[in-house]
């Protein structure tokens, strides 16, 4: 089978552009494949456009809104999930007409369609009292709850995102008289963030408990779950819902069953 021009242009997108020339992170690469495993789909199922025969110059403005559209009205996608789905889009269409400038006037009307407006979000935090009730649930006599109260001492206590601190390997932490972390956010920056004393011991407590102070395990992630795997986003937040539960369970007011990471990176008085 003759391969298209669309078939080569993302091949080389996903695989070579986003990772090696951009840098995108895994987590970015994975959506945006998504985002286009999604499109061809929907070009498979409602164009009558089979993915092996489509090619770039059918692939114009219209065909992307009614794409948008589709996901909105029949997969009942929200605005924000919409602008998702399109971000991968205008990312792909900014490469190609670099590439190959000859779709350039094709590919500014796609990147000319707009972003959705979405609903702004209340922002969710817990009060000081909460936060001291949630930390003190994970039973720090033990490997796994020493782990746990150090995941959930770091999320409050650095503001880092999830995903940062599932990355975080050992060499990333600095055991000195001040206990730093290194944390690589968006864009592959990274930031030096001293922790607390009382949030500093727990972590050495962990690490020398779990054999992870020696040099030798530099490379190894810094959390792992009973399979010995690297923790994952979705992992962090079935940590954080069980001791929210407990809290719940002891009396702890205003936590609630709606609790994620991101409630512990705002606090209030």
């Amino acid at each position: 089978m003759k391969e298209t021009d669309f078939a080569q242009y993302l091949t080389q997108f996903l695989s070579v552009y986003l990772p090696c020339q951009v840098g995108s992170k895994r987590n970015t690469q994975l959506a945006y494949r998504d985002s286009f495993s999604l499109f061809l789909r929907y070009c498979r199922d409602q164009e009558n456009l089979l993915p092996e025969k489509l090619t770039v110059a059918k692939i114009n403005r219209d065909l992307i809104l009614r794409f948008l559209q589709w996901l909105e009205e029949e997969r009942n996608c929200k605005a924000a999930t919409r602008n998702q789905r399109l971000a991968a889009i205008h990312s792909f269409f900014s490469f190609l007409m670099v590439e190959e400038p000859q779709y350039i006037q094709q590919s500014q009307k796609i990147l000319a369609i707009p972003m959705k407006k979405t609903d702004t979000v209340p922002l969710m935090y817990l009060p000081l009292d909460s936060i001291k009730g949630l930390l003190e649930q994970p039973d720090r006599t033990t490997i796994q709850g020493k782990r746990d109260a150090v995941l959930l001492s770091l999320l409050y206590d650095t503001g880092a995102r999830v995903q940062e601190l599932v990355d975080l390997k050992v060499c990333d932490v600095a055991l000195n008289d001040t206990v730093t972390i290194v944390l690589t956010g968006k864009g592959g920056k990274s930031r030096i963030v001293p922790v607390m004393r009382p949030t500093g011991e727990l972590l050495k407590q962990y690490m020398e408990g779990s054999g992870l102070a020696s040099p030798v395990y530099g490379r190894n992630p810094l959390f792992t779950n009973r399979s010995n795997k690297p923790l994952t986003r979705a992992g962090v937040t079935y940590i954080l819902k069980k001791y929210a539960a407990q809290a719940q369970a002891m009396g702890i007011k205003d936590i609630s069953d709606e609790i994620t990471p991101h409630w512990l990176r705002h606090y209030g008085e």
